[in-house]
């Protein structure tokens, strides 16, 4: 009868250790990911389309209004 303690307590430990393990696991990729993202250079924030300044004037360079 005094072995079903210590397989409970045997069970007990591999229980909280597994626990911590998946605790530190999960911390360390955390630590991991946030230390890749920082690592990352910046990116140049460089608009990939750029248009023409309108005139001053607020004309357009057209002719007529095209509604014919």
């Amino acid at each position: 009868m005094t072995e079903r303690p210590i397989i409970l307590m045997s069970r007990l430990l591999a229980a909280f250790l597994t626990c911590a393990a998946s605790a530190l696991l999960a911390a360390g990729a955390a630590f991991g990911i946030v230390t890749a993202l920082d690592a990352t250079p910046e990116q140049p924030n460089v608009p990939l389309v750029t248009f023409p300044e309108p005139p001053a004037d607020g004309t357009s360079g057209t002719a007529g209004s095209g509604a014919g």
